[in-house]
This record gives structure tokens, sequence and C-alpha cells, in this order.
């Protein structure tokens, strides 16, 4: 593997020897310094319990097991019980017995990271699924790094092309920005989700697919990501029947990848669907060592680890990750815990509607329930007034809809109503957007443009009306 100097961003498939070195230092000052090893005692439920193994957590183990094809189960300690240690397994526990020998791995978790990633097909440990052979020329990193100091994060000024006209023109994502999505199951998530990964402005789009059913994964890479967009991609897969751990590894090994090419000086795009089984993954662990259960059965742990892993998006002096990430919305409820924790964490959210998508809305984003926290502060001023007219005339619509559906609404009532009935066509031109109407990489200006033109058309209905609105008599004049 090549070596880059310490100075400026790395090119594709060199690694810093700065970079390099110091990750290594890293992982050396947490190295097992010899062998800990200690005795199954049982096996209770989802965990193991071990005797004489003084690790702390979060440490990864082996279990060698005796029976069966006596292959080694690798887990990872997350908790202790008076003299036993708690771990949990990242596979079955069938053949595991009492007395079954225990080895401590690493005391600090680490997966190996690389550009020979991009295009590859990763389960929750880093291991390659897509039968392409090993990953090389990888550097090992810590998986739960220190966090950034928030001081040298830079201002967000620089507006993402995501290629979905909505969020483009009236939800604008800045580089290094966390957006959620929040979406009922059956809205056209996924959809939207590898839309943006395949057509966005970013160099490099890392997509952790957590908890997601089996079948959907080769459709999600295949329809939704396609070969304009697996290129440049990395995909963490763990799918629902997997073990939680390895559904909470996936997660973070998606954004420990998303961290290296950051590094590298580049402008990352992280996918991450979704934030809830994440946070179900870890309600299991929890429950499983000894946690109460808190809100709605969510343990404190979770509304711990959510802040921890959604903070590592963002901008730094090297490069960017803008994060989205999805989040359920069990039963509808917009206000259920994990949706209200990841609310006040990230900095905007996107709402999708069910009852947008009944009507064939696609994609079916609520602009007016979404929000950007940074849309001034990376648009020009032409676009932001273009914006709240837009935004204007969709609640006056929204006002007037259910008048309109019944008749009783009578045209000249209200002049804004009008405007609003007049340029719905038009503005949902603008909203709406198939799959295929974006070839490569989304351009930010053109959408820009095409909000502008909008405005222009607004203008001239407006005009229009004005025309056509009755004049007062004379009568009318007098009084």
């Amino acid at each position: 593997m090549g070596l880059g100097g310490s100075q400026g961003p790395a090119v594709a498939g060199v690694v810093p020897m700065s970079c390099m070195l110091a990750e290594q230092i890293a992982i050396l000052e947490h190295a097992t310094p010899l062998e800990v090893r200690g005795r199954v005692s049982q096996v209770k439920g989802l965990t193991i319990y071990v005797a004489d193994l003084p690790v702390p957590v979060g440490s990864m183990v082996y279990v060698e097991r005796r029976l069966g094809q006596g292959l080694a189960l690798v887990g990872e300690v997350v908790g202790f019980d008076e003299d036993q240690t708690i771990v949990m397994p990242l596979g079955t526990t069938s053949g595991v017995r009492r007395g079954d020998r225990v080895v401590a791995e690493q005391y600090a978790q680490t997966v190996r990271v690389g550009w020979s990633m991009l295009g590859r097909v990763l389960d929750g440990l880093g291991r390659p699924i897509d039968g392409q052979g090993p990953v090389v020329d990888t550097v090992p990193r810590a998986l739960w790094p220190d966090p950034v100091d928030p001081l040298d994060r830079p201002l967000i000024d620089t507006p993402l092309a995501t290629g979905v006209r909505a969020i483009d023109a009236l939800l604008t994502v800045g580089r290094g920005q966390r957006v959620g999505v929040f979406a009922a199951p059956g809205v056209g998530k996924s959809t939207l989700l590898g839309m943006m990964a395949r057509h966005t402005a970013a160099d490099v789009s890392v997509v952790a697919l957590v908890g997601e059913r089996g079948r959907e994964v080769r459709d999600f890479i295949e329809s939704h990501l396609g070969r304009e967009g697996i290129g440049r991609s990395v995909v963490v897969v763990a799918t629902g029947d997997e073990p939680a751990l390895m559904r909470i590894r996936a997660a973070l090994v998606a954004t420990t990848i998303a961290e290296f090419f950051r590094d590298q000086g580049r402008d990352v795009l992280l996918i991450m669907d979704s934030v809830t089984r994440f946070c179900q993954a870890q309600r299991q662990v929890g429950l499983a060592a000894g946690e109460p259960p808190a809100t709605k059965g969510y343990t404190p742990s979770v509304f711990a680890m959510l802040p921890r892993l959604l903070e590592r998006s963002g901008r730094t002096g090297k490069g960017s990750i803008t994060g989205f990430y999805a989040v359920l919305v069990e039963g509808d409820d917009i206000n259920e815990p994990i949706s209200d924790a990841s609310r006040g964490i990230l900095d905007g959210h996107v709402q999708l509607s069910r009852a947008l998508a009944s009507r064939g809305h696609w994609p079916a984003i609520d602009v007016l329930e979404s929000i950007s926290r940074v849309v001034d502060d990376v648009t020009k001023p032409d676009q932001q007034a273009a914006r709240r007219e837009v935004l204007r005339l969709i609640s006056a619509y929204r006002q007037v809809e259910d008048l309109l559906n019944i008749g009783a609404y009578a045209a000249g009532s209200n002049p804004d109503f009008d405007l609003a009935i007049a340029c719905k066509a038009a503005i949902d031109q603008l909203l709406q957007q198939g799959r295929a109407e974006v070839s490569g990489k989304a351009e930010f200006e053109r959408t820009r443009k095409q909000l502008l033109a909008l405005m222009q058309q607004v203008q001239q209905v407006r005009q229009q009306l004005i025309r056509a609105a009755p004049r007062p008599t004379g009568a009318a004049r007098a009084r």
C-alpha cells in the first residue's frame, strides 16, 4: 500500500503516514498485553456468563466451543453480575457448554478500513459478503473514537445536492448537516434514501442497512443504488435476523468507515436505515445485561448511545459527513421516544406523509412539517424568498383544500387561496419526481434555477388573477 505525505488530503488508494501512525498508536494503547482467559459458567437467555474473566465492558472475546463444529464464537462484554462477566455473542449459543474456554481478543474494538472498500458490501464485522474476495490495503480504526472538539467544527456554509428536488429546493441540506428522515413503514423511505445515495454530489456514499429484511438488501443495492451508485459507495448490512450486537456494530462500522473517508478530505454522505432498529437492538442488549426499562421499554443506555452515534457526523477541518438517518415512526406516532429524542439531536428532519403517498405524490415529503436548520446559511437570498413564497402557497392550499373538495369555496373570496389553487399543478411538478428523472451526480444550481423559474410563473399567474378580478362599479366607487 502506498504511503502519502502528512500534508493535504490523500488521493484515492493512499493513506497518509501520519494518519496511519496515529491510528496504530491509538490501537496499541488499548491492546491486550497478554492472554486473559475465563470459563463459561452458564448460558442465560441471550447472554453467556463467564467466570474469571477480568476485562472491561466493550471488550471482544471468543468462546472456544468443543461441541458441534468447534468453531469459535465471537462475543462482546456487556456487563457484570457480581463476579460473573456477561458476554453477548455475535451468533447463536448453540454448542456452548459449561467449562468452555473464553479468551479476550480486544479491549477496544476496531475495524479495518481503506479505499478498497468502495463498491463493496460488508457485514457488521467489516467482512465482505459480496463474493468479490477479501478487502485489502486496510488500516485498523477504533469503533468508538474520541468525540470531535466542538470548536474544531467549521460552520456549515456550503449546500449539498441530494438529487431530490423537494429537498434541494425547499429543505436545502449543507455539507456536514445531520438530517432525520421520519417515516412510517411503506411510504417510500428506502427508495428516497437510495435515490440520494445514487445521485448525491458527495464524493463517497456509505450506507448502513440496520435490521432490514433480508430480501430488501439486494433490492436496495441493485434497484435503488444501481451500478451508478455502488461504484462510489460502501454498504454495511446487518439484517433483522442477526443478533442485536451485529445490528449495533453495523451502524458503528458504517460510521467509522465514513470517518475514514472524511479524514482523507472527502465529502461523505452517510445513510443509515434505520436508527430505530439500532435503538431496538441496544434495548435488547441493555435488557439482557440487567438494565431497567425506562421510556416505553427503552433502557437508559439507548438514550446515552444515540447522541454519541449521531454526533459523529458533521464537518471538520479535513472533510465532512452529511448524515441522513431514517427514523421509523411506530404507529404513526411522531412523538414516540426515539423520534422525539432524534429530533432534539439532529439538524433538521424530513417528514414523509402517508396521506401524500396514498395520493401517488412521490416522494411523499411533507415540506410544511419538515425543516432544515441551516437552509438560510447555505442558500442565496433569491432562493430564500422563493422558498418562503412556495411554502406560503402550499400552506394556503392546505387551508382551503377541504372547502374545494366539497365545492364550498367561491373563487375570488381570498386572493391567496386563488393564487394557491392556480399554482398547485406547477408546484407539484417541482416537488414530485420519479427515480429516473436524475442521471449522474445531482447539480444544485439546476434545482435552484427551477425554483426561481417557478417563482416567475407564480408572478405571472398573480398578475393574471389581478387583471381578471371584477372591478368595482361606479356606484360602489362613490360609496
